[in-house]
């Protein structure tokens, strides 16, 4: 099957038909990686594949639930928080919030630099490529950022958000003070208090995380066409 732009390996009854569970189907990325996810079946389309044997895939578990939840601690405090655990990420929201996965892009570092964002809610999914002008990868990281949080608030709904941007992370929640970007800085911490709950997670790049890959995707996209193209139904 296809999910989001990758072909994917899904559980089928013995009619050949997706075996739904709660909405959700059993998927594999790969069959031997040792990790099973699920995905809401109304997101899997036909990729002309057959039927394959249960043994094609070895024994896998599914990866636990992210920690962080809302984003809010008891009594309210919104918090930041960074996944340091290696589980593998999301592929789907948790109930009532966004997912998102934000990634910048430049070319020359300073040079054209863009953003891409993919953010997934119960409704659909977004993405955004925007071109940036002049400026550098951490500009692109911190603006991708900054238009899912937008987005999320927009939407009223609090935000998971995936990033391959050690920087991001630090001058976001970590305390790390900024040399340069302060105000880009300050706009995007703005964006994610009004927000009713966030969590800020690393992801590793160009490891074939398919959201990671598609927000990369993205942002080198509006740098190579120097053009944006707004928030879009994907």
């Amino acid at each position: 099957m296809m999910l989001r732009g990758a072909k994917v390996l899904a559980r089928v009854d013995d009619a050949g038909e997706l075996a739904v569970e709660g909405g959700r189907v059993e998927i594999r990325y790969k069959p031997n990686d040792g990790r099973a996810y699920a995905a809401a079946a109304r997101n899997l389309s036909s990729a002309g594949g057959g039927v394959l044997p249960d043994d094609h895939c070895a024994e896998a578990a599914r990866p636990e639930p992210k920690s962080g939840g809302s984003g809010k601690r008891p009594g309210g405090r919104k918090t930041g928080s960074v996944a340091s655990s290696g589980k593998a990420p999301p592929t789907e929201p948790a109930p009532g919030e966004a997912l998102a996965y934000a990634d910048g892009a430049c070319s020359g570092n300073p040079g054209p630099a863009g953003a891409g964002v993919i953010l997934i809610h119960a409704s659909g999914c977004l993405e955004l490529s925007e071109y940036l002008g002049q400026g550098t990868n951490n500009i692109g990281e911190l603006v991708a950022i900054l238009r899912a949080a937008e987005q999320s608030l927009a939407l009223g709904l609090p935000l998971t958000l995936y990033t391959d941007s050690s920087y991001s992370i630090g001058v976001l929640s970590r305390g790390w003070k900024a040399k340069k970007n302060q105000e880009l800085v300050a706009e995007t911490k703005k964006a994610l208090a009004a927000l009713p709950g966030f969590s800020l997670h690393y992801v590793k790049g160009h490891a074939g995380i398919p959201l990671n890959e598609r927000a990369d995707q993205l942002a080198v996209a509006a740098v190579e066409a120097r053009a944006s193209s707004g928030w879009v139904e994907a």
